[in-house]
């Protein structure tokens, strides 16, 4: 009976989620028509105009959220292993961290977009007699985003872990190892919980970041909002309309997000204030 409750209340909160998600995006569609119409915008032109950058505010929001899961993945295992003792771990964790967090996103883009095809060709032609498709057609410009904004905010949040990880006292670390826990117990059980209250704050800024970071993509060719907007333009010539409703769509994507995160941070705090 509680499996089942607990199904009937994921599938609502699943639908609950959708129907909040496509009422957003169709409230951002119909107030950018309304913009356009004011600016005086071809009326024609309009629901094309507005359509395209809610495609592209979507897409943006799609690659910022899968981008920040796989990153704080890559981040946590990132940051543990830059605290570990065994170089086996460290000195690859910190390679990754050092390269990463030196050069810029922008190259980091273009290099998954260009270079990283060229470079696998020779073990994906392997593959192809699987009836694998080749590699240009696999790693497209939302994929190549999608992975070089992964492991970038990956390299930052493994950081961030790493002084939270290291904020907890070593006290108890200690006394959990004198009670016969294990390294990997310690950490499971008693250090990352503590931790994870701690890094929540710079890790949603990272986030934040990461949706603003995201409109470097565009030189690439995603349809992200950048791209849309710089299409618009090319149509219209009008440049300071177009890019004043693709930063208000932009501050409405991060105001949403903050609302989010605070949520997630008051929850967190009550949790640990109960504790």
């Amino acid at each position: 009976m509680k499996s089942l409750k607990l199904l009937a209340l994921t599938v609502l909160m699943l639908a609950l989620l959708a129907a909040g998600y496509i009422l957003f995006f169709d409230g951002v569609e119909l107030a950018l028509k309304w913009y356009f119409l004011a600016v005086h915008f071809t009326a024609s032109k309009v629901p094309h105009f507005a359509h395209n950058l809610r495609l592209g505010a979507e897409i943006t929001i799609k690659l910022t959220v899968i981008s920040s899961l796989v990153g704080l993945a890559l981040g946590l295992v990132a940051g543990i292993s830059r605290l570990s003792q065994n170089p086996f771990f460290r000195l690859p964790a910190q390679f990754y961290i050092w390269v990463i967090r030196g050069t810029p996103l922008l190259v980091q883009i273009l290099f998954a977009y260009n270079a990283l095809p060229f470079l696998l060709e020779p073990l994906w032609k392997y593959l192809q007699p699987l009836g694998v498709p080749p590699i240009q057609d696999v790693l497209t410009p939302y994929w190549a985003a999608f992975i070089a904004l992964s492991v970038n905010v990956g390299a930052y949040n493994a950081e961030v872990i790493r002084a939270g990880i290291q904020a907890i006292a070593k006290g108890q670390w200690e006394a959990a190892m004198s009670l016969g826990m294990k390294p990997f117990q310690v950490m499971r059980y008693i250090i990352v919980p503590q931790a994870i209250k701690i890094v929540v704050p710079p890790l949603v800024n990272n986030v934040i970041a990461l949706l603003k970071d995201s409109s470097l993509a565009s030189v690439i060719t995603l349809l992200e909002l950048v791209h849309q907007g710089q299409r618009i333009i090319s149509i219209t010539f009008r440049p300071v309309e177009v890019y004043v409703a693709v930063a208000a769509v932009y501050l409405v994507l991060t105001t949403v997000l903050t609302f989010f995160t605070d949520w997630l941070e008051r929850n967190m705090s009550k949790s640990g204030a109960a504790v």
